[in-house]
């Protein structure tokens, strides 16, 4: 586990954060704290700011105006030896996976292993049988991304995103593509080895049913800003229109398509 998890309740927090591209503005005055061990899940109609929210607490993209904070520290305010050690305690699963296709599934998980630690070869070997197995293919350590199926090039990027063994883990739409029973295998896989490593989850999901297996807490992304609905159990009954309009699927009501 990394040094980062034990010190601090909250893993991130967003003070004002304003996201805006050109003239268009995306995230308006968000705040939001996320703590150690939570599992957090994002949802909220295509367009309206998802990943951009994602991105911006994994600090791959800097507030207009607010702070992010990872860790109790400020994005903006680290140097590069401090970003490295807090990005080695990050894992993230892009929704397209990320994977290299020139190399093996064994050789995609060994690569931020190489990049980032000072594991021996045998060392680094012994980490990707583990995660493979981990994640239940241990079969296709030598073949390459495109020789597996969806649903496993998703284990295999879960996979990856876990090597370094990260105390927080963002996944954008884990479950994008995926029938429903391999939907459903992949959040249990996420909640096992969340459990097993003690993790905190941050996840985007269009699929409510998933978000409610897998959240401990759902916040809906709409309209330039963030409604934190509580548990599963209290966004069912979450009084807000928009809410109700989005879990239902509702084409009529205040939410209007962005994208």
């Amino acid at each position: 586990m990394s040094e980062h998890s034990t010190k601090e309740n909250d893993v991130v927090e967003l003070s004002g954060v304003t996201i805006q591209f050109a003239a268009q503005v995306v995230l308006d005055q968000v705040n939001l704290k996320i703590k150690q061990g939570e599992s957090v899940v994002l949802v909220g109609p295509s367009g309206h700011g998802k990943t951009v929210l994602l991105k911006t607490m994994a600090g791959l993209i800097e507030p207009c105006r607010g702070e992010a904070r990872i860790f109790s520290k400020s994005w903006i305010r680290l140097n590069n030896a401090q970003r490295n050690s807090a990005l080695k305690s990050i894992g993230m699963l892009f929704q397209k996976n990320a994977l290299f296709d020139s190399l093996t599934c064994g050789e995609n998980i060994a690569f931020p292993l190489r990049e980032t630690t000072d594991l021996d070869e045998f060392q680094i070997q012994e980490k990707v049988e583990f995660f493979l197995e981990a994640v239940g293919i241990p079969h296709a350590r030598h073949l390459f991304p495109d020789e597996i199926s969806g649903g496993m090039q998703k284990r295999l990027g879960i996979a990856r995103a876990l090597a370094l063994r990260p105390s927080l883990i963002f996944y954008d739409d884990p479950t994008a593509g995926l029938d429903p029973i391999t939907s459903r295998k992949i959040i249990e896989l996420i909640l096992q080895l969340k459990k097993e490593e003690k993790s905190t989850i941050i996840a985007i999901t269009n699929d409510m049913n998933r978000a409610y297996q897998l959240a401990d807490r759902i916040i809906l992304v709409v309209s330039k800003t963030i409604i934190e609905t509580g548990s599963p159990e209290k966004t069912k009954t979450y009084s807000d229109e928009r809410v109700q309009q989005f879990i239902h699927g509702r084409v009529l009501g205040p939410i209007t398509a962005m994208g």
